[in-house]
């Protein structure tokens, strides 16, 4: 949570995420729901916020007392709902409270920008009609909301349907330029079958994500597994390189859908993305690093990775498979190492949030 000093710090227009947004078209997101953290967002000119199981539970976290007050309440209106419809009822309130203050940039941008996104369940990850079910709820929650699916083999099923019915998707669980393009031409697909039938999708925002650091974490750890020996300042750059590469694919090809950068873990995941019509997402945490940083805000997308970082990482079976665009088929998906460690990680913090429900019901 932001401290009270971070928040007096404001106006922000000439910090450098201020600048980053102001002076190109990177746009920048909160990686997080939280009111006060989003707040201080807005203020530097991010035009957008997420939501994921982890997430909710960390909001749960800072406020339990009330969040289990809150839980109760919603039980004693809905007597017959299990733990399950009060978890994703909290979900919904949670990312409520944070949409109106997107909605000035939502309206302003025709429905480009102002996107709250929240995630469809991380269980359902092989079940693309339960996700689609559940993204139509969840698209009435408000009019600038995006629904998340994970970009497994389902879930880019799931991508065409909810985009065809008009439902703005973010693919998440995404690591790889064969994962993106999967799910870009998911929502083309989809968006054509609306025009096909004359429906509109002028006001339509989906995104793709690519969660850089989730794969730079994930090279470290085979890395230490297999025991490789590779040049430590080029880690880093994979997530950048596999952005970058892309980022090249979408200028050749012109998907509706824009890429969003995810899992920051160092700067080079904002510094070297700047000036791509692209979306960053960025924990508070590292907002209020960069908006302290010198590092100036130039236009740094189209700076080709250094070519000795690429062939290093090449070591890495896995970033050929990320870094290429036909490096896995969708049928690769869902038993990719990436994909696993962080389905895991999603569903372990959605049954945190179901635990925290429970004790919070058997404490009344």
């Amino acid at each position: 949570m932001l401290s009270d000093m971070a928040l007096s710090t404001l106006p922000l227009a000439d910090t450098p995420l201020g600048r980053t947004v102001s002076e190109t078209p990177t746009d920048i997101w909160n990686d997080s729901c939280a009111i006060d953290e989003l707040k201080y967002a807005v203020d530097f000119g991010a035009v957008g916020a997420t939501a994921n199981p982890t997430i909710v539970v960390d909001n749960w976290r800072r406020d339990p007392s009330g969040w289990s007050a809150r839980v109760r309440a919603v039980a004693t209106e809905n007597p017959t709902w299990t733990e399950r419809d009060l978890a994703w009822a909290i979900v919904a309130e949670m990312s409520v409270r944070a949409a109106p203050l997107l909605l000035p940039a939502f309206t302003a941008s025709g429905g480009r920008a102002g996107r709250l996104s929240v995630q469809t369940d991380p269980t359902l990850h092989r079940d693309a009609d339960a996700m689609v079910e559940q993204a139509v709820g969840f698209a009435t929650l408000a009019p600038n909301v995006i629904v998340k699916f994970p970009t497994t083999a389902a879930g880019v099923v799931a991508m065409e349907e909810a985009s065809y019915r008009g439902i703005s998707i973010n693919a998440t669980v995404s690591f790889s330029v064969s994962q993106a393009v999967a799910a870009a031409e998911a929502v083309e697909r989809g968006l054509a079958r609306r025009s096909a039938e004359g429906l509109d999708s002028d006001s339509m925002g989906p995104v793709i994500t690519i969660m850089m650091g989730r794969l730079e974490d994930w090279l470290r750890e085979v890395g230490e597994r297999d025991g490789t020996v590779v040049d430590p300042e080029a880690l880093p750059w994979s997530g950048v390189a596999v952005f970058k590469r892309a980022y090249a694919e979408w200028q050749a090809r012109g998907f509706r859908a824009r890429l969003l950068g995810a899992a920051i873990r160092h700067h080079l995941h904002w510094s070297e993305l700047i000036g791509g019509d692209v979306i960053l997402t960025l924990p508070a945490g590292w907002q209020l690093r960069f908006n302290a940083s010198n590092i100036e805000p130039v236009p740094r997308m189209d700076r080709p990775v250094d070519p000795k970082f690429i062939e290093a990482l090449r070591l890495f079976a896995d970033f050929e498979r990320a870094y290429e665009p036909d490096g896995l088929a969708v049928a690769d998906f869902d038993a990719w190492g990436p994909t696993v460690r962080t389905l895991r990680t999603f569903i372990g913090s959605y049954h945190d949030l179901l635990h925290l429900v429970t004790e919070a019901m058997l404490a009344r």
